[in-house]
């Protein structure tokens, strides 16, 4: 049975009791870990009670494939359900998982927590397919569920949180929930500490400022400017420093639409100035100003819209394809840097 984003959370709340293993899998190994936590309290609060939870390597799975049914055909030496963690796995655990299925008496809940498993994997599968087994998927957050993310984090704390720093904090968090939700539990601790209850721009700033979206404006300038000297240099030191590769290429994404926006509006005989004063984050004067509209004068319109369907591709291919996010976000930058270069040569 597959489990649709739109009923995770109750899923996760109250578990179908008929299921017996849950492989929960995707491309965000931080919401991977905290789904399956939360799926595990449901059984056993303390997750090192060492008579009620059992953790298992999938590659254990591979030599004893008869362990899982086992497992959950026992019964735990001081009473009460047991949780079984099967924890990294991969298609190792496939056969295991089959014999879960068939086992013919037990209690205990399997959790696997795979990888960013393919529609073709076997482990994935048989957890869509059987009746008796569920397959969470855990994809990286988008924009929508960022945003919801932090209001509900500060609400569960009587915070409110102001419009402007919403979008500045959502900007600059990553697609890992393990290090969205550190961030967010930095700048609530922060705030806890005054007797203020809304969380203003300059809150975020000063508790996220000096972590998140570190040289990413450097990436920015170079990408747009077509400097790859510059570019590689940039790259190098944000992801040295932690940088998410998903942030990264949702950052390229915001400044390509500003510059859509803007464009777009010149282009029907709009006012410039006007159209750059409404465009959102837009910086009102300075260095940053000025880069911004010489990225106006070297990418004309038709050359914006093919850059952002090459940056919504780059952002699927983080989503769906499994390969390493922070080549996909070179690649993308490189690309868009020699389409910057190109354009110079044809002025």
């Amino acid at each position: 049975m597959k489990i649709e984003p739109r009923n995770a959370e109750a899923f996760l709340r109250k578990p179908d009791p008929k299921i017996r293993g849950v492989v929960i899998y995707g491309n965000d190994d931080g919401l991977i870990a905290e789904r399956a936590a939360q799926l595990a309290k449901t059984v056993c609060e303390d997750l090192k009670d060492p008579f009620r939870v059992v953790d298992i390597a999938g590659d254990v799975l591979k030599g004893d494939p008869a362990r899982l049914a086992d497992e959950f055909g026992a019964m735990s030496l001081m009473g009460g359900r047991r949780v079984i963690r099967v924890r990294p796995a991969g298609e190792e655990s496939a056969t295991a998982l089959q014999n879960l299925v068939e086992a013919t008496a037990g209690d205990a809940l399997i959790i696997v927590e795979g990888g960013n498993l393919t529609p073709r994997s076997t482990l994935r599968t048989l957890a869509e397919t059987e009746p008796t087994l569920a397959a969470l998927p855990c994809y990286m957050d988008n924009e929508a569920a960022l945003e919801g993310l932090v209001e509900s984090s500060a609400r569960a704390l009587g915070l409110a949180v102001e419009p402007e720093a919403l979008e500045w904090i959502v900007e600059r968090l990553g697609g890992d929930r393990g290090q969205t939700r550190s961030e967010i539990d930095k700048l609530l601790l922060y705030k806890g500490t005054d007797a203020g209850k809304t969380v203003t721009l300059e809150d975020a700033m000063a508790v996220l400022g000096d972590t998140a979206s570190i040289g990413i404006d450097d990436v920015i300038a170079a990408t747009f400017d077509g400097e790859p000297v510059a570019l590689d240099r940039a790259l190098d030191r944000v992801f040295a420093e932690g940088g998410n590769p998903v942030q990264l290429v949702r950052s390229l994404q915001r400044h390509a639409d500003q510059l859509h926006l803007v464009s777009g509006h010149a282009a029907k005989g709009g006012n410039l100035e006007a159209a750059m004063f409404k465009a959102r984050g837009l910086p009102r004067g300075g260095p940053v100003r000025q880069r911004f509209e010489r990225h106006l004068r070297n990418w004309p319109l038709p050359r914006l819209s093919a850059a952002l369907t090459t940056i919504l591709e780059a952002e699927i291919e983080c989503k769906r394809t499994g390969l390493p996010d922070e080549a996909i976000a070179r690649r993308l930058c490189l690309r868009l840097s020699q389409a910057a270069r190109a354009g110079r040569a044809r002025r």
